[in-house]
């Protein structure tokens, strides 16, 4: 049976059990998960936090990982700015990219989430406002969430992965993980 582990990856850690490129040690999964024989199905940049599933079957892993199979990801964004329906209708259309066009995604406004303290806290700027949505994509090109914020005008601030497919973040904190 196949090993399926869900992982709140805290920010500033990188989706690896390694850094061998790195002068300085940065964190890894290995600071956090002791199972030996997982690997992540899919990357998140150190700067993002959130659901990263790790697991030891390949099958599995290409299943979630590889774009072709288009599993829903969704994304708590935090956004400079006030965006307007203009914005979240280009994102919900596609929105054209250095490499392409996006799929379309699926975008709304939500309430500030009950979320855990990011350290380092996201900079406040009291002259820009800032904004919550919920953003869920199907494909997974690198900083994509970023990238579509950016070019409907609303830098990225904040980003959780909260779902993956059928699984979600919910009831694990930091740094905390689980079997699925």
């Amino acid at each position: 049976m196949a090993r399926l582990i869900l992982f709140n990856k805290p920010y500033g850690v990188m989706s690896q059990f390694t850094d061998a490129r790195s002068e300085t040690a940065r964190p890894t999964l290995s600071g956090f998960i002791d199972a030996p024989g997982v690997y992540p199905a899919g990357r998140l940049d150190l700067d993002s936090e959130g659901l990263l599933l790790l697991t030891d079957d390949g099958r599995l892993q290409s299943r979630i990982a590889d774009p072709k199979f288009k599993m829903p990801k969704t994304y708590l964004v935090q956004v400079e700015g006030d965006p307007q329906q203009a914005a979240l209708d280009q994102l919900r259309r596609g929105v054209r990219l250095k490499d392409g066009m996006t799929l379309p995604a699926e975008a709304r406004r939500i309430d500030i989430p009950d979320l855990w303290p990011r350290d380092p806290p996201v900079r406040f700027r009291k002259s820009v406002p800032d904004c919550w949505i919920a953003l869920t994509i199907r494909e997974g090109r690198n900083r994509q969430v970023r990238r579509m914020t950016a070019a409907v005008g609303h830098p990225t601030l904040r980003l959780v992965r909260w779902r993956i497919g059928e699984w979600t973040l919910d009831g694990l904190q930091p740094g905390q993980w689980r079997d699925a």
